[in-house]
């Protein structure tokens, strides 16, 4: 079995695919964001279960928010591969998150090393050791981080995957009888300029050719395929909106002052937001001020809702990791998490790609910026994000095994991808 996982499918954009596989419309999990999504896949549990609320948590016993950590002991919950390893069965995982560590045969993800003086040697982890540099001699070519994320970040990126996938399938030393692959190609422009965007039509286009050419490779070695989607990107209608900043300004959360900069004090706020999309865990210190910090943004504009304890329970997020509240973009809105409100105050990880600081996911690293220079801070630019579960915001199943293809949400799917491995 090959299981696609493909970013921002959603089922309005696989049928613009013209793929020789029937979609289904289903329902993905909320939050409906990359690291929630593929723990779910991986268990057949909702976050409640797994742990997984978010691309990032706040770490309350450091005070510490981090985002793209990639331990597979985040990741909490037995794998539906469980058994089927047990038995024999061989199993790889390819550019998913959480994977390093992961109870697999073969895994491939980004595994950069920074270094102190400044720069990147851009590299990947693989299991076993040569498997990146045997993949980069098949291909003749390296795989470009920058590709992956950032202004540079491109539907390109996909190719690189799709190549590497497709050469791994018929190696009769390495070829996985379970094989869970990542095309991120759709996710860059579509969230850049909205999914209607020419450019991001275009990405459609790439992508239709990565998937072909996966299709072909699984079809010569005789694997079934399952396509799937992890959310839908929808335009973005209206500003950016700014939790940190509201709670900053009513004193709640707290801000230390280094050299004019003004990097948050988790140790002293009461309330603070983590944002992701459309969705913002805010993790308050106190009970008691549990139903002010509620009110204060349940009144602030751009801000749909605020889930309490039982009202996570219902969503499937109420786990030890998530935020005492959980805040809801309105449609067409999103959650960025600058706190200042003059550039000379913001902290020096704003204007660089820094995806593991930064306390919040921060799309407009997808841009460059001329001045200041670096990576741009201009809210306004993003033009789609995802989070929420609505009606319309479906996600695409698909596979050449029946009893898969059926509609489905994304649950489902994971515990029918579960029971095939278990006969």
């Amino acid at each position: 079995m090959l299981v696609i996982q493909v970013a921002a499918l959603s089922y309005e954009t696989a049928r613009e695919l013209n793929l020789d596989l029937t979609f289904h419309a289903g329902k993905s999990v909320f939050p409906a964001v990359t690291c929630t999504v593929q723990a779910t896949l991986r268990t057949a549990a909702l976050p409640s279960k797994h742990g997984m609320v978010a691309n990032g948590r706040y770490y309350r016993e450091l005070r510490k928010i981090m985002f793209w950590e990639q331990s597979s002991a985040l990741v909490g919950g037995a794998r539906i591969w469980h058994d089927f390893r047990q038995a024999g069965g061989r199993v790889a995982m390819l550019f998913w998150q959480q994977s390093m560590g992961e109870t697999v045969d073969m895994l491939l993800t980004p595994a950069p090393i920074h270094r102190h003086g400044g720069g990147m040697i851009q590299d990947c982890y693989g299991r076993p050791d040569t498997l990146y540099a045997d993949l980069c001699r098949r291909l003749g070519r390296p795989f470009r981080l920058r590709q992956y994320w950032g202004p540079a970040a491109s539907a390109r990126v996909g190719d690189w995957i799709a190549e590497a996938t497709a050469s791994l399938i018929p190696d009769t030393n390495l070829a996985p009888h379970l094989c869970l692959t990542y095309l991120p190609s759709l996710d860059y422009d579509f969230q850049r300029f909205g999914p209607q965007h020419p450019r991001a039509k275009r990405a459609v286009v790439r992508l239709r050719q990565q998937i072909e050419l996966l299709l072909a490779a699984a079809g010569r070695n005789g694997y079934e395929v399952t396509v799937c989607g992890d959310y839908a990107v929808a335009p973005c209608s209206g500003p950016a909106v700014f939790p940190n900043r509201i709670l900053c300004e009513h004193g709640v959360m707290k801000t230390r002052d280094v050299r004019g900069q003004q990097y948050p004090d988790l140790h002293t706020s009461r309330a603070f937001a983590v944002v992701d999309h459309e969705v913002a865990h805010i993790y308050v210190a106190d009970e008691t001020d549990r139903d002010s910090v509620r009110r204060l943004l349940e009144q602030s504009d751009g801000i749909e809702t605020v889930l309490m304890p039982a009202e996570r329970d219902r969503m499937g997020i109420d786990h030890p990791n998530a935020g005492e509240l959980i805040a809801v973009a309105q449609p067409g809105r999103w959650f960025a998490y600058p706190w200042w409100t003059q550039h000379r105050n913001a902290p020096d990880y704003a204007g660089h790609v820094d995806i593991h600081n930064k306390p919040g996911f921060d799309p407009c690293e997808l841009f460059f910026s001329l001045y200041p220079p670096g990576i741009s801070r201009d809210t306004q630019r993003i033009r789609g994000t995802h989070g929420r579960i609505d009606a319309g915001r479906e996600i695409a199943t698909a596979s050449t095994v029946e009893s898969l293809a059926a509609p489905g949400g994304l649950l489902e799917l994971a515990q029918g991808l579960k029971l095939w491995l278990g006969t």
